[in-house]
């Protein structure tokens, strides 16, 4: 599931990237008023800004949506119970003990 959640979010994530490249500024708006040739396209000099417009909000929305479902999977990974081992006793009843003067540690018996 996680694997088609990441596809879906590269796919979006690339047609945002197309569609923006696709898209005029806003300066090209005055270009077609003058007969720079977008007037007279397929859907119109505003009609191909709607529907390139409306695609990315629809891919923007995806892309959201796939990064809150990659999110919770890896919230979801990571609160998994950790299995703690037992503390291991102490392999003598001797404890090394520093000296006070910094030299080496003496061992003290019991």
């Amino acid at each position: 599931m996680e694997t088609l959640v990441w596809i879906i979010h590269v796919l979006a994530a690339l047609g945002i990237i197309g569609l923006v490249l696709l898209q005029h500024g806003k300066g090209a708006d005055m270009g077609a008023a003058f007969g720079s040739g977008a007037a007279g396209s397929l859907f119109g000099a505003t009609g191909a800004a709607n529907a390139l417009s409306r695609a990315t909000k629809i891919l923007v929305i995806v892309f959201f949506l796939t990064s809150t479902g990659l999110t919770y999977f890896a919230v979801s990974r990571h609160q998994k119970p950790l299995a703690v081992p037992p503390a291991k006793e102490a392999p003598s009843s001797q404890a090394p003990v520093s000296s006070p003067a910094g030299g080496k540690a003496q061992e003290i018996p019991n």
